[in-house]
Formats: C-alpha cells, structure tokens, sequence
C-alpha cells in the first residue's frame, strides 16, 4: 500500500531523513519508533505532504505521492492525526468531525462513519454538541482520531497519540486503536515513543534514529533485539 524508497526530507534546512525506505502492506499495523528528534513526526509530514521530500520515492497504492499536491493527498485516502491533538476548540465535537469529513469519501460515507465512530468512542456521541476545548485531553485525542477516521481514509497515520496523556489513558487509546484496526481491517501506521507498547500492538516496527531507519523487523523480533531492550525498553 505504502512504500518509500531513498526519502530524504529536510527541516528547518537541518537533514531530517536520510535515505528512508520502508514499506507498509494494506491492512497492517506498523510503528515507527525512536527517541525524540529521530525524524518520526518529519517523516509523517513528509508523507502528507507538509514537509517536501527533497528526493526519493513516495508510493500509495501504486501512485507517486511526490507528484500530488498535498492538499489532494487526503482524497487518496490517507489520514495525518498529527501529534499534540490540534482539535478545533471553538467548534463542537460533531463540526470537528464534520471538518474531517471534508474528503470524497468522507462526504461520502458520512452517516456510516459517524455510526462507527460513536460506536468506538461513545464519550463523543454523548458530547457532540460540546465545544472540543472543554474536553479532557484524552477525550481531545479520541476526537482527533475520529476527526482522521471520519475522511474515510485507507491509511491512518498516528503521530504520538499518547503524548500528553496519563498512562491508563494511553493504554485506552492503544486498545481502541487496535479494536478499531481489527474490526475495520484499516491500515494503521502509528509514531510513538513508548516503544514497549507500539511495538506490542505493531504486526511490524521500523527504528529511526537520526533520520535514519536503523531497524525493522516483526514486533517480537524487535522486543527480543538486544539493542531495542537495552535502549528503550531499560533492560
């Protein structure tokens, strides 16, 4: 579904990935992990198209998202929950779901959506016409999840969906996006620093450090690797 191929990406004219490849089969789960400043959110924006890829290969679905204007990329059915919430908080729930819809296919799809993501997330039926700013922050998290989901996207991208939040909260936004992943069969690639946990829920993990992908492999190949459990994991 996703393939890169030799990306590199610059950020704030600093090297921020350097010769990326990676490749993500439809319907799978992957995550992107490695320590603060490794490239991971840059990597994100690049896929979207927010940050231009200076050379390299950008495949989806078969078409070279470097030639697609980033504001069409969403109605090739990929989804940028970017990191840090970034809800709408003068709107209600439902106009930021609204927002998100703004796709072909969300357009589409709205009504079936919206029952999907109510089912997922009761606390936003509940809350629809409450302004997004008076949300707890995990309940901020799961609005802006739902926002991504509401574009009908073949792709979801999470970046950081934890950051910020307490870790019982955390864990329950981690099984909601894994329920969500199975029941939809959705393809998810998730960015996140709490490795041990990504790597659990992720069929497949790649480890970037210093905009590098220095690892890749199966989630419990990568848990095994001597230098994922020394370096991030403290054992």
């Amino acid at each position: 579904m996703l393939e890169l191929r030799g990306v590199r990406a610059n950020y704030g004219g600093v090297p921020a990935l350097v010769d990326v490849s990676l490749r993500i089969d439809a319907g799978a789960f992957a995550a992107i992990v490695g320590p603060n400043g490794a490239g991971k959110s840059t990597l994100f924006k690049t896929i979207s198209g927010v940050v231009p890829a200076a050379s390299g290969s950008i495949r989806f679905e078969g078409r070279e998202l470097t030639d697609v204007p980033p504001a069409q990329r969403a109605h090739l059915g990929l989804a940028h929950v970017p990191e840090g919430r970034q809800v709408f908080p003068s709107l209600s729930v439902l106009e930021n779901l609204e927002m998100g819809a703004y796709s072909e296919a969300g357009r589409r799809d709205w009504k079936a959506n919206l029952e999907c993501i109510y089912s997922w997330f009761p606390v936003l039926a509940t809350r629809a016409k409450s302004l997004a700013g008076s949300l707890s922050g995990g309940q901020q998290q799961m609005l802006a999840i739902a926002r991504g989901l509401a574009s009908s996207p073949k792709l979801l991208m999470l970046d950081e969906p934890s950051m910020g939040l307490a870790p019982s909260i955390a864990d329950e936004i981690f099984e909601r996006i894994v329920s969500i992943h199975r029941e939809s069969a959705l393809t998810v690639l998730l960015v996140e620093q709490r490795v041990a946990e990504a790597l659990h829920f992720a069929q497949h993990g790649y480890v970037l450090e210093a905009g590098r992908v220095v690892l890749s492999g199966a989630h419990d190949a990568l848990l095994r690797d001597d230098r994922i459990r020394q370096a991030y994991l403290g054992m």
